[in-house]
């Protein structure tokens, strides 16, 4: 049906939703998809990205027997409906049967397994993990050196599994840990069906996803089975468009399991509808391969969407597809972070079909808005809310708390309601000032609504640093700067960077009298960061960091004299012999931030038309790529 209007959607919401969702919770979800043909491949595994190598082909029977079976494991091992297993695994195939395994037998807990070891011992403990499934002992990770460093500090954990690698003795007689192989102990169960007899509830929780806070308490997301069943139904609605309808379709998969976009917006979307994940490789985008042969792969396996954070995007679009079938493709999204528009320009006007911004977040269930295929295009928009979801722009007052909503084009914050919106942190402590009201979440976020509704997200309230769709929290690094003898002050934020949209920058002010180089503040930052993404790409010292009138760091300010150097920096060989630039970047009533870069003929004389022309297309060249919007006069 024609989500065209309002009109169409209203018409849509007049079902009760509990009529549309065929499904109660994930693990029907995906028999449903498994009914379709269960000898089509669910997975096609890719274990270097290259379409001509022989995949590893699993069916749609193979992978329901690999669940049940999965879950009977964690059953068997005590795991229960309010039980924990945590899962620290890359794109392997026993990843997807051990998440959708845990959901079917208690909660699954996705971590990245890229984190330091005393963040994982935080975020098992917060979850009070039963069960623990992690790539093991020389599979070509270092995950189960981490687990094997923290497995004491965890008491709640009673068994360890183990994908891959050579097996590991267990531990001493009073180790009450069992460390056993997940391959070889999921074939001792039955995989026609779910041993415990389970009948599960729409408002059982179905998983804890840890977000933001990678230091400190954890914040982990309860997500219900009907948050995430919704979640892969609505997605489905969204992208049933000409030749991406029915069974069978190819999606190429490389997002991890531990983020909502991977494990919900593409992984159960899929599986749901029994069509096919692509997985490129273990290592998945992060696979160098898996983004210099996009194309091919597009081609080869007749993907019809083409899914991926704009970091993928990005650098998708700087690879040649010359001669490469691809009239395949007939929608291509994004979101995690912005997508640039010229790449947006770009990847539509050479497929010519819609590129469907999402937004939303883990507290979500991950998309909560797109940008509709079958209404006008507004590329650098978030689209609308999906059906049966809402979105507003409100005022937030000094304490926290709702002071209305904003009006048409007025930036405010953005909060969203809906049955994948969460019911709030497990941990209550972080639940204040999540909601402005109760049901909508606050996002964090600053945006405004257009007069035809359309979201544009202009910044962020939050201070977090979005670097490539993960997300960094500046405080941990910033107090690391303050452990300095010689800091006074010190402010992380975003500086634009045209590949993963944010890298951090570090501004500091010194105490009077006090001296310390930029390098060595650089190298004292970096030994005591954990996490190497967030080490900022330079430090710069300046005389006075900007403060508001109550004396609060102004971070705005910062992240403008960032984004100017950048571009200055970037536009500079353009100012040849009788050509001048300048560059102001500064607040915008419209987009939030705005570059204006400035162009004038040196000596006061009038630049002429063509030369004028020839250096506004460069800058468009140039500054395409950010996600800062620019305006040249």
């Amino acid at each position: 049906a024609s989500l065209a209007t309002a009109a169409d959607v209203a018409a849509v919401e007049a079902v009760p939703l509990a009529e549309r969702l065929a499904a109660a919770s994930t693990y029907e979800a995906i028999q449903i998809g498994a009914s379709v043909n269960p000898e089509a491949p669910a997975i096609q595994f890719l274990p270097t990205c290259d379409p001509t190598e022989a995949a590893v082909v699993i069916s749609y029977a193979e992978f329901l027997k690999r669940v049940n079976q999965s879950a009977n494991l964690f059953t068997a091992l005590g795991v229960g409906p309010t039980d924990v297993v945590s899962l620290l695994l890359p794109l392997v195939p026993q990843n997807f049967y051990a998440l959708f395994g845990a959901e079917a037998a208690g909660i699954a807990n996705p971590v990245n397994p890229l984190l330091e070891p005393h963040q994982l011992a935080g975020i098992l403990n917060a979850a009070g993990t039963k069960v623990v499934v992690v790539h093991g002992p020389n599979a070509g990770t270092d995950y189960w050196d981490k687990v094997q460093r923290i497995r004491h500090q965890v008491p709640s954990l009673k068994a360890i599994l183990l994908v891959g690698g050579d097996p590991v003795a267990g531990g001493d007689a009073a180790d009450e840990q069992k460390i056993l192989s997940f391959d070889a102990e999921i074939a001792k169960y039955p995989g026609d069906q779910l041993t415990s007899g389970r009948q599960i509830g729409r408002h059982d929780t179905a998983a804890y996803f840890h977000t933001g806070g990678t230091t400190g308490t954890p914040k982990l997301v309860r997500h219900t089975h009907e948050n995430q069943v919704y979640q892969a139904w609505v997605c489905n609605v969204m992208l049933n468009i000409e030749g991406n309808s029915g069974p069978g379709r190819a999606m190429l998969f490389g997002l991890p399991l531990y983020h909502v976009g991977g494990a919900l917006t593409q992984a159960l979307t899929t599986l749901a509808a029994g069509g096919c994940l692509v997985v490129l490789s273990a290592a998945g985008w992060r696979n160098p391969a898996a983004v210099k042969n996009v194309w091919k792969l597009l081609a080869h396996f007749r993907s019809p969407v083409f899914g991926g954070v704009p970091t993928v995007l990005t650098a998708a679009a700087a690879i040649p597809w010359d001669g490469l079938d691809l009239s395949c493709i007939k929608v291509i999204s994004g979101g995690g972070s912005a997508i640039p528009v010229a790449v947006g320009e770009k990847l539509h006007s050479h497929f010519n079909a819609p590129v469907l911004e999402v937004y939303g977040m883990t507290e979500t269930s991950s998309v909560h808005t797109i940008s509709y295929a079958d209404r006008p295009l507004r590329l650098g928009t978030v689209g609308h809310a999906v059906p049966y979801s809402r979105v507003r722009v409100v005022r937030i007052d000094a304490n926290g708390h709702l002071a209305g909503d904003c009006a048409a084009n007025e930036i405010g914050v953005v909060a969203m309601a809906g049955p994948g919106v969460f019911s709030g942190y497990l941990n209550d402590v972080h639940n204040k000032n999540a909601f402005v009201e109760p049901g909508w979440v606050n996002s964090g976020d600053l945006g405004r609504l257009d007069a035809e509704g359309y979201l544009w997200i202009t910044g962020r309230a939050k201070d977090l640093i979005i670097r490539g769709g993960h997300n960094i929290d500046p405080m941990p690094i910033e107090e690391i700067f303050y452990q300095h003898p010689a800091v006074a002050l010190a402010a992380v934020i975003g500086q634009p960077d045209a590949r993963v949209d944010e890298v951090p920058l570090a501004y500091v002010q010194l105490k009077p009298g006090a001296s310390a180089t930029p390098a060595e503040l650089h190298e004292w930052v970096r030994a005591r960061t954990p996490e190497r993404a967030a080490i900022p790409v330079q430090v710069i010292i300046i005389d006075a960091i900007p403060l508001t009138g109550v004396g609060k760091v102004f971070k705005p300010q910062l992240r403008w004299m960032a984004a100017q150097n950048v571009f200055a920096a970037l536009l500079a060989p353009l100012a040849v012999e009788g050509v001048a630039i300048a560059v102001k970047v500064g607040a915008d009533g419209t987009h939030g931030t705005l570059a204006t870069v400035t162009l004038s003929a040196t000596g006061g004389a009038a630049l002429p038309a063509a030369e004028r022309a020839r250096v506004k297309a460069k800058v468009a060249e140039l500054l395409g790529p950010f996600t800062i919007r620019h305006v040249v006069t």
